[in-house]
């Protein structure tokens, strides 16, 4: 048996080595780019006539299906690999994370494979995410009671 410390020795050698700065890089410029073509579609939709917050609403929708199309057509995960969290950050990431698992498992049918693996790696984040909502409401609700 290899105990914790020869693990972590083998795992070291044989792990690839990043270069830090330049994954920084890449994710702030393709996280940026991400962001900067949601902001030129609110201004694209703007231009075409649709008030703000349908602009706004638009954008998302637009982002959602953009990355479900390019993480359908395995382009998102090329792009991840290069940019890291600069593609795990903005909605594309988050459309990602439901549409990868839902087309990997495909195969298994459209109750036991799409339905119940899309929310694998997102579950625990729509989950968490609306719990800390919640308790941040109760926090809020609270403080301005007593203030």
């Amino acid at each position: 048996m290899v105990s914790q410390k020869e693990y972590k020795k083998i795992t070291d050698r044989n792990s690839p080595k990043s270069n830090v700065f330049v994954d920084c890089i890449w994710a702030f410029l393709i996280g940026g780019g991400i962001c900067t073509l949601g902001q030129a579609l609110i201004n694209l939709y703007s231009f075409l006539g649709l008030g703000e917050q349908s602009s706004k609403t638009l954008c998302s929708v637009s982002l959602v299906f953009l990355g479900i199309l390019f993480t359908a057509i395995h382009l998102y995960d090329n792009l991840a690999k290069h940019a890291g969290a600069g593609t795990l950050v903005p909605i594309t990431g988050f459309a990602n994370s439901i549409a990868s698992p839902a087309i990997e498992f495909k195969s298994e049918g459209f109750i036991t494979g799409l339905g119940a693996k899309m929310f694998i790696i997102a579950g625990p984040v729509i989950v968490y995410g609306t719990t800390a909502s919640v308790v941040y409401g109760v926090i809020h609700c609270l403080i301005q009671t007593f203030t």
